[in-house]
């Protein structure tokens, strides 16, 4: 499945999760209606306040409440997941941008850096080897070539040094009360 398929199946579960609560609301809406409606006649037609009316008129603005709370936090809900997923994104991006910088920084190849990236992402070397059509005596000289250009010896302290990287950096609220107040 490639990422255009992919991004509209996520898009279509997404709207299937937010079709059930919906359609729940809409019932409630239907039902509130009704009592509504059936209160209206009753009143009409018996001309006074009765045990049944009342009960109607309180089921009826109790559907109503829910509703009105339903579809706020339905919307309150659906804007953070929003907020969350853009957040994700601009992570993601930034921490592609560290890798790369990085990769730059050690002055690996292309090549080095491809099979960098497989390591990061827990690769060994067969799966490596496989991935790029290459023997696995190469891929063991360029993770060689790599570990010493990053001034690591294996594949876990190579990963260990993103994750210091991602631990050690100032939170982005950090940075940016530092450079107003400064």
């Amino acid at each position: 499945m490639n990422k255009p398929d992919t991004a509209r199946a996520q898009a279509a579960a997404k709207e299937w999760r937010l079709a059930l609560p919906v359609a729940l609301m809409a019932l409630q809406i239907a039902a509130a209606a009704y009592f509504v409606v059936d209160g209206f006649e009753d009143e009409l037609l018996a001309k006074g306040l009765s045990l049944d009316l009342t009960m109607e008129c309180v089921i009826a603005l109790a559907l109503l409440a829910g509703v009105i709370a339903a579809s706020r936090n339905i919307i309150r809900l659906t804007r953070e997941l929003h907020r969350k997923e853009q957040s994700l994104i601009r992570a993601r991006g930034a921490f592609a941008d560290h890798i790369a910088a990085r990769f730059q920084q050690w002055g690996l190849s292309k090549g080095e850096g491809e099979v960098a990236l497989f390591a990061l992402k827990g690769c060994d070397i067969a799966e490596i080897a496989q991935l790029r059509g290459a023997a696995a005596g190469t891929i063991r000289s360029q993770l060689s070539q790599i570990y010493a250009k990053a001034g690591v010896s294996s594949q876990a302290m190579l990963v260990s040094l993103f994750i210091d990287d991602l631990i050690e950096a100032p939170p982005q609220w950090q940075v940016e009360r530092q450079t107003t107040s400064g």
